[in-house]
């Protein structure tokens, strides 16, 4: 009897080993369906990236012309300065050059805020967009069944046949 249980457990194990075989070929035999996006073209192109734009625009165009004009300033005082300081007092001199500095670092420290800020707000409000585009990408995948999309930064060629990048926009659109 031990005799014909081995040629048994033998033969269930070659008809696990063939199903296993079957399995994987036909796994093989389903296509595989790619989609790339152009990155560049939905930050130019999709409406929730045109509005993150022109809302931070709208928020920091105040500060960036009072920074505009505080550097008109400083220039015209420097102009000033550099024509008239051989006709200056040496205490007129001081003067100037101690007001020139004083309107240069407050210059500085608040386009540095600006800066810092802008790029605070920049951040945030792309990443509620970008968070948006995201969703849309993953639904256009789910609705196209697409089993992988990538991204065109890093990629070396692609084929327009597998640029999925106008259906995106339009369902961002909608």
């Amino acid at each position: 009897m031990k005799f014909l249980a081995k040629p048994l457990s033998m033969l269930k194990f070659a008809a696990v080993l063939f199903a296993g075989f079957l399995a994987a070929g036909t796994a093989q035999a389903q296509q595989i369906s790619i989609g790339v996006i152009n990155s560049q073209r939905i930050l130019a192109e999709a409406p929730q990236m045109k509005a993150a734009t022109a809302k931070l625009k709208q928020e920091f165009e105040k500060r960036e012309n009072e920074l505009k004009d505080i550097e008109a300033r400083a220039n015209a005082l420097q102009a000033k300065y550099e024509k008239d300081a051989p006709l200056m007092t040496e205490a007129d001199r001081a003067k100037a050059q101690r007001d020139l500095g004083d309107l240069v670092k407050d210059f500085q420290r608040r386009k540095r805020e600006f800066q810092e800020d802008a790029n605070q707000r920049r951040n945030e409000e792309f990443d509620v967009a970008l968070t948006k585009v995201n969703k849309v990408v993953h639904q256009v995948a789910q609705d196209n069944k697409f089993d992988l999309i990538l991204q065109d930064t890093g990629t070396a060629y692609f084929s327009p046949r597998v640029d999925i990048t106008d259906k995106v926009l339009s369902a961002l659109n909608k």
